[in-house]
């Protein structure tokens, strides 16, 4: 039976921490599905199909890597899709505690899907897509944050928000 593994985030935008979980996932499971959340709640710097676009350049190197967006509860999507997993990366001990408890009720809510937790790399750790765009929002190097590929639309999609043009 194919093991099928869901990663999701809103990967606004993505970086080499984002990628580096769905490397080593791709090592481990079938099928790796990225799930960009689509969340009508926030208001993110990338709309759900550039995100998804970034995602589906930045892995065309693994073959058992998908990318989608979706809207909704995350146990939901990962049973519309047969996965049995669910894999959250942490980052530190602060971000354990609250996917922990997500974890669980995941697990409440859907008895046959579990969570698979990855901590980052090291080099790493630090790093969140909150802390990429305001280093870009200041004009700052981003190159060790975001994939080569990233660079150039994030600067734009910066320079666009701060001129007012979506």
């Amino acid at each position: 039976m194919e093991r099928i593994a869901v990663y999701p985030g809103s990967f606004d935008p993505v970086t080499l921490g984002h990628l580096d979980i769905i490397e080593r996932s791709a090592k481990i499971f079938d099928k790796i599905i990225v799930g960009v959340l689509n969340n009508n709640s926030k208001i993110p710097l990338f709309s759900a199909e550039e995100r998804v676009s970034m995602l589906v350049e930045v892995t065309k190197h693994l073959e058992n890597v998908q990318v989608m967006a979706f809207e909704g509860l995350l146990v939901d999507f990962a049973s519309q899709l047969h996965a049995s997993v669910i894999i959250r990366g942490l980052r530190a001990v602060t971000d354990f505690e609250y996917e922990l408890q997500m974890a669980q009720t995941n697990r409440i809510m859907q008895g046959n899907i579990d969570t698979f937790f990855l901590t980052t790399s090291l080099e790493y750790s630090y790093l969140s897509s909150s802390v990429v765009r305001e280093v870009a929002k200041f004009g700052g190097d981003v190159a060790k944050f975001v994939p080569a590929s990233v660079i150039p639309v994030l600067y734009k999609k910066v320079r666009r928000k701060e001129d007012g043009i979506k």
